[in-house]
């Protein structure tokens, strides 16, 4: 048994070397840039403190503060690593699917293209969904929220954390049109499986929702709302790719029967 699977535990190693090695090479990349992309990060949160009239993080009082001796070093290598993931997602993906491929038909190989370039396109669009929709409404409302009773000395540490588990939220989030869309090239699911399942799906969405962003409604909101839109379009991309037939139709519509039948006897 060991002879038959040690082949793909060296392909794996393989792709996990390849893989790690590109998100290393771009930490060193993105640690020379952190200065600008921490700029970039702290922006809305520079904004949502103007906003409430306080004062600028880079003013000489500024409201940013960090607790530890080498609090500004921990801050740059994790805003480096978070930039070489978004960085070396392409070559992530491309890996997940040289490893995956060898399993799959010639037709199911022609996917490859979407899968990575619709994978990395669907995440950048859930960060900056994030960056430019979500963050400026959240940390407006976060920071507004009694700032007439406390001054707000946000700890960059908390912040950056704070706002990666964001970004990387929505950015995930933002891939269900595209594993919807593999799926059904695969054959695993069809339209009429994904419209009966939509409302279990609205629970799992806002579940999702609680558990990726901050505790606070809003910013829940604002992740379920596009979630359920971009549900409704994994629909309309899995009927053009495997839309369901008439036999599963007649199963499914079965299978509805039996279940009200269930229902009627249980409430009987």
């Amino acid at each position: 048994m060991f002879d038959e699977i040690k082949p793909h535990l060296i392909e794996l190693r393989k792709r996990l070397a390849i893989s790690v090695g590109s998100l290393i090479v771009m930490f060193f990349v993105m640690f020379y840039f952190h200065e600008p992309i921490l700029a970039w990060i702290v922006a809305p949160l520079n904004a949502a403190l103007l906003e409430v009239g306080k004062v600028s993080v880079h003013a000489a009082d500024g409201m940013v503060t960090t607790n530890q001796v080498g609090g500004a070093f921990f801050v740059a290598l994790k805003v480096s690593f978070f930039a070489a993931i978004v960085g070396a997602l392409p070559i992530i993906l491309a890996q997940i699917w040289a490893f995956v491929a060898p399993a799959l038909y010639a037709n199911e190989k022609k996917m490859v293209l979407p899968f990575i370039f619709g994978g990395t396109t669907m995440f950048a669009v859930g960060v900056l969904f994030a960056y430019y929709v979500v963050t400026p409404f959240g940390f407006d409302f976060l920071i507004a929220f009694g700032s007439f009773k406390f001054t707000p000395l946000i700890n960059i540490e908390d912040y950056v954390g704070f706002f990666t588990k964001i970004m990387f939220g929505f950015g995930i989030a933002f891939e269900l049109p595209v594993f919807a869309y593999t799926l059904a090239l695969l054959g695993m699911i069809n339209d009429r499986q994904m419209i009966d399942f939509f409302r279990y799906a609205i629970v799992i969405i806002f579940i999702v929702a609680a558990l990726l962003t901050p505790p606070d409604v809003l910013t829940q909101l604002l992740m379920a709302l596009p979630l359920i839109i971009l549900y409704g379009v994994s629909i309309l991309i899995v009927r053009a790719v495997n839309p369901a037939t008439e036999e599963d139709n007649a199963l499914d519509d079965d299978d509805d029967e039996e279940d009200d039948q269930n229902t009627k006897k249980l409430e009987n």
